[in-house]
Formats: structure tokens, C-alpha cells, sequence
């Protein structure tokens, strides 16, 4: 094969031990698979070496520090980033491999489809689901390490759109929404703080609701039936409670 077209697939996780299994599985096709791991101590280390990836462990700092260092442990020509709860179809890897023997752009998005709550969302914003480039050379894509959460990127080159859907299964249960919504909001909390912003709660009020506005009347959200409104909603949670965070992290007494 060669060299200038073989793939590196990297995943990061954090006690994915319920979803790792299903991602690496997707990729088996890759020519390297790497794990960036942040001290998983529920058997997601295990079970990623089982299936013969390379697990580099990275302490978390932020999101986007974690990305950088996952792409730096990648050693082939192009990278795929897939997240633990993502799975790559046939029909994208077949894409994906046509895409890289003749690529015609630098860094690709890769549309995702999201099941959730026994449906496909096909509103809300969800579809298609672009998050960052998930395809592109080595070099191409760069975060900005101080991203908390939802993380800056930089493309030096050409963007392109892959037409192949990847799935998504972002939520197993209830349980791993709110728990979600905690972690992301204390992170975006920190985000907003250490950009200065000022908040207040009824600026922490008023931002949940045009979330849940943006979310389940813009977006069409109502549409998805009850798995649309529970988007909805904890768009509303995560939004109010990241800025009411930081309005718990500016107030602190002085010693």
C-alpha cells in the first residue's frame, strides 16, 4: 500500500468500557488505531488492547490539548477521529478509503447521524451532525489547547464535505444525559471564565431558554417527538447551569 495513503483512526476515552468495543470494531479496517486515554478505570483499557489498538494514556487537561496530543500519536499520512460513542459505516469506509487514494481537500467533514431514544433525530440540529473535520493529512487540522470544551480548530488547507454517513449513539440512558450536562457545563463554565465573560442568573435564565427555543421550535425539534424534547431540555440545563457556574466560580470570598 502506499504509504502516503494509509490511515490512522484515533478514539478518545475516559470509562467507555459500554461503547469502545463497537467503535474500534468500526475501524478494524484502519491501519493503526489509537486510543487517547485519560486514566479509564472501568476496563476500557482492556478491552481496546483486546482488540489490538494502541492505547496512549493523556491526562486530561482540556479537550482540546487531548485532540492534539491523540493526532501527535498518530504516525501514518491521514487521520480519522472518531469518538467513542461514533461508529463508522461500511458505506463511509468505503468513502473514506476512495477519499484518501484521490483526495481533492485537506481536512473532510463527515456527516453523523444520532440515535437516540429509539429513533433517529433527524431534527434539532442533528443532522447532518457536523462537529470538526474528522478526516484529514496529518498536519492539516490544529486545536487550540486551551478549548475546554467544544474546542477551536484551525484548518490550514482545503475543507471538503464526505457524503457517507457515520453514526452516532451519544446516549445509552438518561443517566449518561444529566451526567453529560454536568461535566460539559462545569468545562464551559471554566471556558466562559477564563474568557472573561460576565453572567448573571437571569442572563443564565435567559440563555437556557433561547437554547431550548433555538433547539425545539428553530430546529424543529418538536418534530423528534419526546426524544426532541428532552434535547431540548437539557440544552436548557446545560446552558443555564454553564453560566450559572461561573457566576459560582467568580464568587468567592477573599481570605
Amino acid at each position: 500500500m502506499n504509504p502516503s495513503t494509509k490511515i490512522s483512526a484515533y478514539i478518545m476515552t475516559f470509562n467507555e468500557a459500554d461503547k469502545i468495543e463497537d467503535a474500534i470494531k468500526s475501524v478494524l479496517w484502519a491501519d493503526e488505531i489509537i486510543v487517547a486515554d485519560s486514566n479509564s478505570t472501568d476496563g476500557t483499557i482492556e478491552i481496546a488492547e483486546q482488540l489490538g489498538a494502541t492505547v496512549v494514556q493523556i491526562p486530561f487537561k482540556t479537550f482540546g490539548q487531548i485532540r492534539n496530543d491523540a493526532i501527535a500519536a498518530c504516525t501514518h499520512d491521514w487521520i480519522l477521529s472518531l469518538d467513542a460513542d461514533e461508529r463508522c459505516t461500511s458505506e463511509s469506509e468505503k468513502e473514506i478509503k476512495a477519499t484518501v487514494q484521490n483526495p481533492q481537500a485537506d481536512a473532510y467533514y463527515i456527516p453523523r447521524r444520532n440515535w437516540f431514544m429509539g429513533r433517529w433525530i433527524k431534527h434539532c440540529g442533528w443532522y447532518p451532525d457536523y462537529r470538526q473535520p474528522q478526516l484529514f493529512k496529518k498536519g492539516a487540522l490544529t486545536f487550540d489547547s486551551a478549548s475546554e470544551v467544544h474546542e477551536t480548530h484551525t484548518v490550514h488547507g482545503k475543507i471538503a464535505y464526505l457524503k457517507e454517513d457515520i453514526w452516532q449513539i451519544p446516549f445509552m440512558n438518561l443517566e449518561q444525559v444529566v451526567h453529560k450536562m454536568q461535566r460539559y457545563s462545569s468545562l464551559g463554565a471554566k471556558k466562559l471564565q477564563r474568557e472573561g465573560k460576565k453572567t448573571s442568573i437571569f442572563l443564565a435564565l435567559l440563555h437556557g431558554i433561547w437554547a431550548f427555543i433555538r433547539i425545539y421550535f428553530l430546529k424543529l425539534g418538536f418534530l423528534d417527538g419526546w426524544a426532541g424534547f428532552v434535547l431540548a431540555l437539557s440544552n436548557f440545563e446545560g446552558t443555564f447551569y454553564r453560566y450559572a457556574k461561573t457566576m459560582q466560580y467568580d464568587d468567592k470570598p477573599n481570605l
